[in-house]
């Protein structure tokens, strides 16, 4: 469980940002009825994962809903992921990324199925995305992130910004979008994963003066 994979790099995240933009594209220009299919076989339904549809739990970090959602997620992966995938060698890197997704996932899938809400659709990566953002702050703590490419900001700060930011849409958020909590997921994974991997306590670095 402490032993990191064999280090080796091709450009991992890269491979994960073309698939995630072929899908988007298939979504968004393919007829009503495909799209329509494409959820129903990708996204991640409750209902139909009680059914049988176990796939889900990956294939709906594949899928967003419009060009801002992708947008978003792939800079992440772009100017984050690559520097974590540098840092921990491409195979690493991937079990990482889709066990953060995936464990983003089955929280999710779990809360609703307790409050009994089997229709709804999860799709996006953005719980792997938050993960990456914390695994970069943990590696590279005295890192900067111009923020609106101006205003500079510590990694381990942002990462504290955006986890009280979700905090907050989750308890006082319209309806309490179960999405605040995949994200907060996202974040608890990829803590568990570097305190379990790398023997890293992300907190303890942040808080590291």
């Amino acid at each position: 469980m402490r032993r990191p994979l064999r280090y080796e790099f091709y450009n991992a995240a890269l491979i994960i940002i073309l698939v995630n933009t072929g899908f988007f594209i298939i979504f968004a220009i393919g007829s009503g009825r495909m799209s329509a299919r494409l959820l129903e076989t990708f996204a991640l339904i409750p209902g139909m994962v009680r059914s049988g549809s176990l796939w889900q739990l990956i294939t709906y970090m594949f899928l967003h809903w419009d060009f801002s959602h992708l947008l978003f997620n792939m800079l992440g992966l772009f100017f984050f992921g690559i520097q974590i995938e540098h840092h921990m060698g491409s195979r690493e890197f991937l079990l990482f990324y889709f066990v953060c997704g995936f464990a983003a996932g089955l929280f999710s899938f779990a809360v609703y199925t307790l409050t009994g809400t089997y229709a709804v659709v999860l799709i996006g990566a953005s719980g792997a995305i938050y993960g990456v953002l914390l695994a970069f702050a943990a590696f590279f703590p005295r890192a900067e992130i111009y923020v609106f490419g101006i205003f500079p900001i510590r990694a381990p700060l942002l990462v504290m910004i955006y986890a009280g930011i979700e905090i907050f849409n989750q308890v006082f958020g319209r309806g309490g979008n179960v999405a605040h909590l995949t994200h907060l997921a996202g974040l608890a994974a990829a803590y568990v994963y570097l305190l379990v991997r790398y023997r890293i306590n992300a907190l303890r670095v942040f808080f590291d003066r």
